[in-house]
């Protein structure tokens, strides 16, 4: 085989996170995004130094474990999701193989506990970032996912299934209203143009809703010509929007309807400036019998339901902390630390993002948790000034893992037992070598699926110090 071949065959097995694995003349090729038992054509795009990758063509014969006539209509196009059309069980099977396949490797033995899956797998997610563009240059506006493989491309979504139907509701009424007053996209090349993200959040405990147009600053585009600033025109045309979605006959209830100003260059949701144009500025969520306040930009869990089994099978693994001193490490917005609180003496949770803890530290206040303390830093630079001396250890780092240096500073605390919360099972298994080449045995691995149909999974891994 050579670089621009065109191939066949069937994809044997996949590798995390979307790698399928399939041999041509006895010569391994990883093409992405292809599952197991998939005939594929493919092109040959890279090869260097023994290894060969493909870029997937087209799916010449469906798998026999595929139910393609129950998958979504976006699938295959739409970016989000990789295991459409195949059974929830089998999804299952697929992402527990690959977690066990890499603790394997860095692993001699432990107890393997399988996969809990998600309560509900369909309509899961509490949180969607909808891009504005086209789905093809100069096409009219679209709303909706990253076509897979572009960075320019958006697809429509308006049947995606991994979200409730309230989201979709939303997101054609807000197409259909900017699509009928000409209002056009920003333009990421150029830097001009006016509509970017619609983001949305609802709590699946209290069917509120959080609903927030992400625009560029440039107004002129409203007033006719590049001497005004079109402020006036703007107002009316959100004015417009919001009370469109406040007619959507939804299941749930609007907490805030939101407009944010982003200027940023980089293709990210953020905020230069918030206006409240209906409610709120946030909503709540219930989780395992504690309330947490979400605002626009909090980090919560993408599934509320499958967090609690998450948290549940963590809290398990964490077992007695009665009058003992917890570290939450990563704490995001303290929801773990939250959790083992009630009959801990103290819980301490370092994050660096100054947002996340500053809803942690109301979250604990509004839900009576007097014996919390949140600190915002690095992990990395925050453990060195730590006064307190940890029983139990809580982890539960971002995609990358945990900084090798902070591993050793953790590791130097020396307490019996740590719990490792993964988001990426690669970093995990990495992150294990030097836990265990600083005394800790795996004790046991659970994988939680909280995310059905894409190639995500949480791993909680239990570990002891060997004396």
């Amino acid at each position: 085989m050579k670089k621009g071949d065109i191939c066949e065959a069937v994809v044997e097995k996949i590798d995390f996170p979307n790698k399928g694995i399939l041999h041509v003349d006895g010569e391994r090729v990883i093409v992405k995004n292809a599952v197991p038992g998939q005939k594929v054509r493919f092109v040959i795009n890279k090869k260097r130094k023994g290894k060969c990758e493909g870029r997937l063509l087209e799916v010449v014969e469906h798998s026999p474990i595929e139910q393609p006539d129950r998958a979504c209509p976006h699938g295959g196009i739409c970016g989000g999701c990789l295991y459409q059309g195949l059974p929830y069980e089998e999804q299952l099977k697929i992402k527990a193989e690959q977690v066990k396949g890499l603790i394997d490797e860095v692993c001699d033995s432990y107890e393997f506990q399988g996969i809990k899956g998600s309560p509900i797998y369909e309509g899961y997610r509490n949180k969607m970032e909808f891009s504005f563009g086209d789905e093809y240059k100069d096409g009219p506006l679209a709303l909706g996912m990253h076509r897979r493989g572009s960075f320019y491309d958006i697809v429509t979504t308006p049947e995606c299934r991994i979200v409730h139907p309230d989201f979709c509701q939303i997101l054609e009424a807000t197409l259909e209203y900017f699509s009928s007053r000409k209002i056009g996209y920003y333009r990421k090349l150029q830097h001009t143009g006016y509509l970017r993200h619609l983001l949305v959040r609802r709590a699946v405990k209290t069917g509120e809703i959080l609903t927030a147009l992400v625009t560029s600053g440039q107004t002129e585009v409203f007033a006719g010509d590049t001497q005004g600033d079109g402020r006036a025109q703007e107002q009316e045309l959100l004015k417009g929007w919001m009370e469109a979605l406040k007619e959507l006959p939804l299941e749930g209830s609007f907490a805030g309807i939101l407009h944010i100003r982003n200027d940023s260059l980089a293709d990210v949701v953020q905020s230069d400036e918030t206006q409240v144009l209906y409610g709120k500025d946030y909503f709540y969520e219930k989780l395992l019998g504690l309330t947490f306040r979400i605002s626009p930009f909090s980090f919560f869990q993408t599934n509320s339901l499958g967090a609690e089994v998450l948290y549940e099978t963590a809290r398990s693994y964490i077992g007695e902390t009665k009058d003992k001193v917890v570290f939450d490490l990563y704490s995001g917005t303290g929801t773990i630390a939250q959790i083992t609180s009630p009959v801990a003496d103290k819980v301490v949770g370092v994050e660096i993002v100054e947002e996340a803890v500053e809803a942690a530290r109301k979250n604990a206040a509004f839900n009576g948790l007097e014996n919390c303390e949140f600190i915002a830093g690095d992990v990395l630079k925050v453990i060195d000034e730590l006064t307190d001396r940890p029983d139990i250890i809580i982890l539960d780092p971002p995609r990358d893992g945990i900084h090798p240096k902070a591993i050793g500073k953790i590791i130097e605390f020396g307490v019996d037992r740590m719990v490792y919360i993964s988001c990426k099972p690669t970093s995990l298994a990495r992150d294990l070598v030097p836990l265990q080449e600083g005394g800790y045995k795996v004790e046991k691995v659970c994988c939680v699926d909280m995310f059905p149909f894409t190639s995500g999974i949480e791993t909680v891994c239990l570990l002891s110090h060997v004396k």
